[in-house]
């Protein structure tokens, strides 16, 4: 079924987020500006109604969708639990599996030089990574990857976004010694030094 230009409209705000110039608006729905002021007026009264949790505001000349004031309290809270905190060493070992995946916890443990039992195991109830099959080798060990959620977590848009390593952190991962960790740390995407597992 064809969409509206009202639902059209509702879409566009909702998707775009920030606020959207009149003319911008007009331009994408392929309408005149009257038009599209009409249009804007009626997604207000929709959204004016006493069930709706979104509001229609203007601000600096634009247009944008955003939640109601009633509705603060809801949001912040799937907001809170949405964030994704790491430590150090779940930030290393992410990065680890982000640009090594397929890859067991052996060998995590190898580029690392510590444990990872416990970081894995948060780092698989988060959803960031998980076993994705069994490594052909005596005991066939469990092989991880990285998972859609890491994706969205980091803003990818696929593994093929991950930053480049620089050749020397390539060269400290693939040998031995303490350069490995450090390798890993300055590898991981995103903030460190939060706390691992933990959301407010």
């Amino acid at each position: 079924m064809e969409l509206s230009k009202l639902g059209e409209l509702e879409a566009l705000l909702f998707a775009a987020g920030d606020p959207l110039p009149l003319e911008k608006i007009a331009s994408v729905l392929a309408q005149t500006v009257p038009e599209t002021e009409k249009l804007l007026l009626s997604l207000a009264d929709r959204c004016g109604s006493a069930d709706s949790g979104l509001a229609l505001r203007r601000v600096a000349g634009s247009w944008q969708l955003v939640t109601r004031r009633e509705a603060a309290r809801v949001v912040r809270e799937l907001h809170e639990k949405q964030e994704v905190r790491l430590s150090n060493a779940a930030m290393e070992t992410l990065a680890i599996v982000a640009y090594k995946q397929p890859v067991t916890k052996s060998e995590i443990e190898a580029i690392r030089g510590v444990k990872v039992d416990g970081v894995i195991n948060t780092l698989v109830d988060l959803q960031l990574i998980l076993e994705v099959g069994r490594k052909e080798v005596l005991g066939r060990p469990v092989l991880y990857g990285t998972t859609e959620k890491f994706l969205v977590v980091f803003g990818l848009e696929s593994l093929n976004d991950l930053p480049e390593l620089p050749e020397e952190l390539l060269d400290s991962a693939d040998g031995d010694g303490e350069g490995r960790e450090e390798a890993a740390a300055e590898a991981a995407p995103g903030t460190e030094g939060k706390e691992e597992g933990k959301s407010n």
